[in-house]
C-alpha cells in the first residue's frame, strides 16, 4: 500500500506551514477579514491561531481551501 495522495493538493503541507505562509502574504487583519475567523481578529498568534484551527474543522477547512485558492 501507498503513502502517497495523488489528489490531495495539501498532501504533505503542515497546518503550521499553511497558516504562516498565509500570514506572511496577508497579513491578521486580511485573513480575519477574508475568512471571518475571530481567532485571527481578537489578539491573534501563531500559537492561539494553531490551536484553534487544530480543534475547529470547518475553520480548519477554511483556512485549506483559502490556501488552495491562493497560494497554489
Amino acid at each position: 500500500m501507498s503513502n502517497e495522495q495523488p489528489n490531495n493538493p495539501l498532501h504533505g503541507i503542515k497546518l503550521a506551514t499553511m497558516l504562516e505562509q498565509l500570514y506572511l502574504k496577508y497579513g491578521w487583519e486580511e485573513l480575519g477579514y477574508s475568512l471571518n475567523i475571530n481567532a485571527f481578529k481578537n489578539d491573534p498568534s501563531y500559537k492561539s491561531s494553531l490551536k484553534f484551527l487544530r480543534t475547529t474543522p470547518w475553520a480548519r477547512e477554511k483556512v485549506e481551501q483559502f490556501y488552495l485558492k491562493n497560494m497554489t
